[in-house]
């Protein structure tokens, strides 16, 4: 994705991201088209720097591309002892309850902060009931979809993965009406106010289709970085959350072979086993992928163990 939108001038990787208004505690950024890993590393560095001053920084980002994993930057934060959020929206992909078409992106959220005792609370997620690149990984698999995951022409459910992969109607967190997917709308609606429409990006139905394949111009995605220094509030922030997230964990669970996790541990734990390893694990086709874009590029592939 990040490749072919400088090698087709969908993005202008050279470009610097420029401050358009600000006061003490919020900023507008134009990011001018860079890609989106150069703007939000600009736009929550000035809100860590923000909340650092005031207690709180608030950064929309307008003309922006694709930022990769949202926790990423909230973690930006939290390294710095705030409580980091960020929120991006994204091309057309979930179909508002009761509708045949998608109208918003997969509009990820995420907020971490650190807690005491060496915890942390860790939450990444997108508003739809999955990210379309598992609907991708499901197809290139060639294994069916899970219940409650995508529509197909029709509007009605679909377990094809090519289907759901062509028509490109996830549904909602939370699937269907009777299950309460209005509330997945809701929160997919509520980022999108924070960054298209707060920041005068492209916003819902005018941003381009994410398979775009370098035509329509420019993204002009939005995004929000937020940093909050909870050392302005209740004394002992940390220790409260690191004995929420161990409360969490010392729940009965409903098997006993599937402990209760907190926000960010299945990730903590696979994060931590790669750091102690030195082995990142990929599926056959990813493996394929990566070889394809080093030969396009001209560059070494990958070097892969088979063990």
């Amino acid at each position: 994705m990040y490749v072919n939108d400088i090698i087709s001038g969908a993005c202008q990787p050279n470009n610097e991201p420029t401050v358009l208004k600000e006061t003490q505690s919020t900023a507008w950024v134009d990011a001018n088209n860079v890609l989106g890993a150069t703007a939000s590393h600009f736009a929550m560095d000035i809100a860590i720097k923000k909340a650092q001053e005031t207690g709180v920084g608030w950064v929309s980002v307008k003309g922006s591309n694709h930022n990769g994993m949202a926790g990423f930057w909230s973690q930006k934060a939290a390294d710095k002892g705030m409580i980091g959020m960020a929120f991006t929206n994204t091309s057309p992909l979930l179909a508002p309850t009761r509708s045949k078409q998608s109208a918003l992106g997969t509009n990820p959220l995420s907020v971490v902060a650190q807690a005491s005792q060496g915890e942390s609370f860790y939450l990444d997620m997108a508003t739809t009931a999955v990210a379309v690149g598992k609907i991708e990984m499901q197809r290139r698999k060639g294994e069916p979809l899970p219940s409650g995951w995508a529509q197909g022409p029709d509007g009605k459910e679909t377990k094809e993965a090519e289907l759901g992969f062509k028509t490109a109607c996830l549904m909602p967190l939370g699937g269907g009406e009777l299950t309460s997917g209005y509330k997945g709308f809701g929160l997919a609606a509520m980022v999108e106010l924070f960054c298209g429409v707060l920041a005068g990006a492209k916003y819902g139905h005018h941003v381009r289709s994410w398979s775009h394949a370098g035509d329509g111009g420019p993204a002009n995605l939005g995004h929000c970085f937020v940093a909050v220094n909870p050392e302005c509030f209740a004394p002992g922030f940390g220790d409260r959350l690191a004995d929420c997230i161990q409360h969490w964990r010392q729940l009965e669970p409903t098997d006993p072979n599937l402990p209760v996790l907190a926000p960010g541990d299945k990730e903590k734990k696979a994060a931590a086993a790669a750091d102690a390893t030195g082995v990142v694990s990929y599926v056959k086709q990813q493996i394929e992928s990566s070889a394809a874009l080093a030969k396009k590029l001209n560059v070494k592939p990958m070097e892969v163990s088979l063990d």
